[in-house]
């Protein structure tokens, strides 16, 4: 039986990806890819392939430095505003992790919540709010993968925008000149886990009165080549493969197409099925996470529903806790027979019942 992997993350990719992969930790130039000096010049011709490829698929303009640093989005949650925050930064609130972005800043100065859909239990992105123009940048999550929302188009701000894009990069083409600050955790549509990646104006950087510890400091990482400690080498290496495949498919450009083809189907789905609903306002659907419940008078149905799917191959979609149902999430490399084989289960199911 083939299984289709909706995980919310770490998740699906390439399957050529992970077999280049596979093969370079067996063997990358006479030895292992685990292994090998992040010093030789083999593991440099990586890293500058890298993060050309990073710069030309995402399109990435001069005055930006891209860098590869361990410790996930939530570090950047801490290394963002002890590099920008002088005295106030702006947040909205879309959900779980950007509520924790905006914790952590707190410990840095003043933070504003320009506005909040938590009352509506993150159902929906705020649209009318007022970005202060004293602050020193505004802090976005563009997709929401607990809530199944998405901020689908590049924001004009007054401030430096600082966007976690961890789950929606590289699936629609970015201005990244509209962005001070772009980073986001890989395991979702750039690698396996154990890589995040930042994109940085570089004038940006160096305003800050307070004492900025090495390892926190992006300039150090700047300066080393994003090797000023020892990289996720095999992390970063799935990355540098998986580039390759974005640009082979057609880029972002085509990223979008895929990934609008999939929603569309999915979410016309659960909009004509008598048993199902979606939880997220129509027009702030997210094309990555797709979120969806029984309705009222099937919510005993739950886990039959879930035994069912996970018995046709449906793995990783069960909705988080917080929100319940159920989850699709549909990065790059989800094909469309997969969302088709969805559809047929939940077509299946719906006739039985």
């Amino acid at each position: 039986m083939k299984k289709y992997n909706f995980g919310a993350g770490p998740s699906i990719l390439p399957q050529e990806v992970m077999a280049a992969v596979a093969d370079a930790c067996r063997d990358f130039n006479g030895l292992s890819l685990m292994e090998i000096s992040h010093r030789s010049k083999d593991w440099q011709a990586v890293m500058d392939e890298t993060d050309a490829l990073f710069r030309e698929v995402l399109g990435v303009p001069d005055g930006y430095s891209v860098v590869f640093l361990g410790g996930g989005a939530s570090l950047q949650f801490c290394m963002v505003p002890y590099n920008l925050l002088e005295t106030k930064a702006a947040y909205l609130n879309t959900g779980v992790w950007a509520k924790k972005a905006l914790k952590e800043a707190k410990g840095f100065g003043e933070v504003v919540e320009v506005a909040s859909s938590a009352d509506a239990n993150y159902t929906f992105i705020p649209k009318d709010y007022d970005i202060p123009a004293d602050a020193d940048y505004f802090h976005i999550t563009t997709n929401n993968t607990i809530y199944g929302t998405e901020i689908r188009r590049d924001l004009d701000s007054p401030v430096p925008l600082v966007a976690d894009m961890s789950s929606d990069i590289f699936s629609r083409p970015v201005d990244v000149s509209k962005y001070g600050m772009i980073y986001g955790g890989a395991q979702k549509n750039l690698a396996m886990a154990g890589v995040t990646f930042v994109v940085v104006k570089n004038d940006l950087l160096g305003k800050v009165s307070r004492a900025i510890p090495t390892m926190l400091d992006y300039r150090t990482h700047i300066d080393k080549g994003s090797m000023f400690n020892t990289p996720p080498v095999v992390s970063i290496y799935s990355a540098y493969k998986n580039l390759q495949w974005i640009k082979k498919m057609g880029g972002t450009e085509a990223m979008q197409r895929r990934a609008e083809a999939r929603a569309d189907l999915l979410y016309g789905e659960i909009d004509r099925n008598r048993l199902f609903v979606g939880t997220a306002n129509e027009e702030d659907r997210s094309l990555m996470n797709i979120c969806f419940v029984l309705k009222d008078e099937y919510k005993e149905l739950e886990k039959d529903f879930f035994d069912f799917a996970t018995a046709r191959g449906m793995v990783g979609i069960k909705g988080h806790r917080s929100v319940g149902g159920f989850r699709a999430s549909c990065y790059n490399a989800m094909e469309l027979d997969g969302v088709q084989a969805l559809v047929a289960c939940m077509k299946e199911y719906e006739a039985q019942h």
